[in-house]
């Protein structure tokens, strides 16, 4: 008699997590990561192993307002029950959002189409405790015009080695796009209040390791009055990481939309 075959179903998740207690999203052997922590307990609500493949990597300390990922299994448990089931196991700073079923062929990184971040910066001098963990603080006063001229020489296909973190790209692996990605969409948005917030929002179809926090401290460089518009921009081509500004701290970062 022949066997039944399991019908295996691609369920894709939505997902928020404050990521100050995490060592990223990518799982690691010895230490807690978002990855490592919603597969044990996928791996208890469908009993059996599950490998959860994600939209992309945070680094330790990065936050997320909507994460994917995606799994498959054969359980049958509705995608509503797997967002209860999980959320009533999960500890208190990551959050299903949704879970779908997607087609069988989808994939949460290789289908997507672009995503986007949002970097936030308080300025003022004293930060309230109740941000610290999900806001740069910064005391000084920023030149806001000149930094908005430096995101709109983000727009459209660059080179972005200047950016790139050490370790983001295999240097043996010669084939593909490089260091080259398409910025989309950038904006400085002017919130009110003592401290001032402000988002650096920043969109494209692909970041490299560390690409947006070394942007944002570049642009700091701007704003603080270290580096000229022009400077930036010779800096964006001159593809040299030396030439650009520090990397800003993780927890001014959230994944704010992946786009499919």
């Amino acid at each position: 008699m022949r066997r039944h075959q399991k019908i295996m179903r691609n369920i894709l998740l939505r997902l928020a997590f404050d990521g100050t207690a995490y060592a990223g999203w990518q799982k690691q052997k010895d230490q807690p990561t978002v990855q490592g922590t919603v597969e044990d307990k996928l791996a208890l609500i469908t009993a059996g192993p599950v490998i959860l493949h994600g939209a992309g990597r945070t680094d330790a300390g990065v936050h997320a307002l909507a994460m994917t990922a995606g799994f498959e299994t054969a359980s049958a448990i509705p995608c509503a029950g797997i967002v209860r089931a999980l959320n009533s196991l999960l500890p208190e700073d990551i959050r299903v959002l949704a879970a779908d079923e997607v087609a069988p062929g989808f994939h949460a990184r290789i289908s997507a189409r672009g995503k986007a971040y949002v970097y936030r910066i308080l300025v003022g001098e004293i930060c309230p405790p109740t941000r610290r963990l999900y806001n740069h603080h910064l005391k000084h006063q920023l030149r806001i015009e000149p930094m908005r001229e430096c995101l709109e020489a983000l727009h459209g296909q660059h080179d972005f080695s200047c950016f790139e973190a050490t370790g983001s790209r295999d240097p043996e692996f010669t084939e593909g796009r490089g260091a080259v990605r398409n910025i989309f969409r950038t904006e400085l948005v002017e919130g009110e209040g003592v401290p001032l917030p402000l988002d650096i929002e920043i969109a494209g179809d692909g970041f490299l390791r560390h690409m947006v926090r070394n942007i944002v401290g570049t642009l700091l460089e701007v704003g603080v009055g270290r580096m000229r518009v022009d400077e930036f921009q010779a800096v964006l081509a001159g593809r040299d990481r030396s030439a650009a500004g520090p990397t800003a701290p993780a927890r001014g970062l959230f994944l704010k939309e992946v786009y499919y």
